[in-house]
């Protein structure tokens, strides 16, 4: 086996899903603290309204960004199958098909990103001395669509064999770059919201390019070679049928959120950029959370590859305990240090203070996330994408917009407002939990009839 690879279907799980784990949580956590970079660095240094303006793009940039993470998603799901079933040249087809899909994604977000983002600023009802700045943000960081679309197709194949620690490097020196450039665009060229947006796409091609080059070095089966490069047929439908409805998964959270954001925008101004200030706490839970749940699909799909019953089960209870820990943990820390993570993007009082609001109920519910989330995961590794998509979308989607024109029309508070988040992840939850259950009894039985 070659340096870096683990062979996940062997050896103490809960030890091995945590070590597995822990370069994913990094990795995770840097690349939320160097997108944080972004808002901080013109929250501190080109003042409230370029945070305002950047901040009013976060739920834009995670409906595209989500679709190509949940893509590399299902690339992670496809690839840690085959290598867990020791199926070399369907390992090295599903690679070689999965880049050329990913690069077509990325470049279809970056046209539509770049073509509409002045009508969803719009749509969003952004504030009128904001959207010129939000609209400039989003279509320079747009054209870093397909860089970060090789970026998350080469983190689901090194993390399909069991390597999450040369995704972790790249990221590492991508992101420490990308905030001396922040920097550097922001205090020395006075760029504002061009200067961060700049930052983030040359750091995205920067990534890109490592990841692959160290996809082309290595010796393995899922190694990249240019002559190999083509679409399989039966390889691509298998992507676009894990991936894409993955992706979907993602991006439909934030558009569900999208009217969550329209329904900000009708209070004033200091609550907007309380708002955007404490919305930066999601993808830092959120992220570092889902490294479990790529452990959860990554592990689960070895298995079910190899035929490990057992440790299927417990690849899901194992992870979902991590996962709800640590959003806890995290979840607490924002409520009790909440001013002092305010601080790194704002320092006006009333718009800490508001964002305060956001932070409390918010870090009292990241927990609860982890039932759903890692139970999507969970049917993820046992090959279901589609059903989990139709729940999201029932639970996260139309239940939020249900509810912003029902509970938020009628108490009209900030509070009626956040608290949809947590009453959606549970009645999704429990209905991923119950679906999960079903598929999970049925894939077992094929197995015992197997045998």
């Amino acid at each position: 086996m070659a340096s870096g690879e683990k062979n996940l279907t062997e050896g103490p799980l809960a030890r091995q899903i945590l070590i597995f784990s822990l370069p994913l949580v990094c990795s995770n956590l840097l690349q939320a603290l160097f997108n944080m970079s972004d808002i901080a660095v013109v929250g501190r240094f080109a003042g409230s309204q370029a945070l305002g303006s950047v901040g009013s793009t976060t739920i834009f940039v995670t409906l595209m960004t989500g679709f190509l993470i949940g893509l590399g998603g299902g690339v992670n799901v496809l690839v840690a199958r085959f290598y867990g079933a020791e199926q070399p040249r369907d390992v090295e087809k599903s690679v070689h098909s999965s880049l050329l899909v990913c690069i077509a994604a990325g470049i279809l977000l970056l046209v539509i990103g770049v073509a509409f983002s002045p009508a969803l600023m719009r749509l969003l009802g952004t504030k009128p001395d904001l959207i010129d700045g939000a609209i400039l943000y989003l279509r320079i960081y747009f054209l870093g669509m397909p860089a970060m679309a090789i970026y998350n197709f080469g983190n689901g194949v090194f993390s399909a064999v069991g390597n999450t620690r040369k995704p972790l490097v790249y990221l590492t020196i991508a992101g420490i770059l990308n905030i001396l450039l922040n920097l550097f665009f922001v205090i020395v060229c006075r760029m504002s919201v061009a200067g961060v947006a700049l930052a983030s796409i040359l750091t995205q091609y920067l990534s890109a390019f490592l990841i692959l080059r160290a996809l082309t070095r290595v010796e393995g089966c899922y190694g990249l070679r240019r002559e190999k490069l083509h679409l399989d047929p039966a390889m691509t439908r298998s992507i676009l049928g894990l991936g894409v409805p993955a992706g979907c998964q993602n991006a439909i959270f934030a558009l569900a959120n999208l009217f969550i954001q329209a329904s900000i925008n009708t209070f004033d101004t200091v609550v907007v950029r309380g708002n955007s200030a404490a919305a930066n706490a999601d993808p830092l839970v959120y992220d570092v959370m889902a490294a479990f749940y790529t452990a959860c699909a990554s592990f689960m799909s070895q298995n079910f590859g190899a035929g490990k019953r057992a440790r299927v089960k417990r690849s899901y209870f194992i992870s979902l305990g991590y996962s709800f820990g640590i959003g806890a943990v995290m979840g607490l820390s924002l409520v009790f240090f909440g001013q002092t993570f305010l601080a790194l993007f704002t320092t006006e009082q009333a718009v800490a203070d508001a964002g305060m609001q956001r932070l409390v109920i918010m870090g009292l519910c990241y927990p609860i996330s982890a039932f759903m989330d890692c139970t999507i995961a969970a049917s993820r590794g046992l090959g279901r994408t589609i059903v989990p998509t139709f729940i999201v979308i029932m639970g996260s989607c139309v239940f939020r917009v249900v509810w912003v024109y029902t509970v938020f029309a009628y108490f009209g508070t900030l509070q009626s407002l956040y608290l949809l988040f947590v009453c959606s992840w549970t009645v999704t939850a429990i209905a991923e939990i119950i679906y999960f259950v079903r598929i999970y009894k049925q894939q077992m039985s094929i197995y015992d009839k197997a045998a």
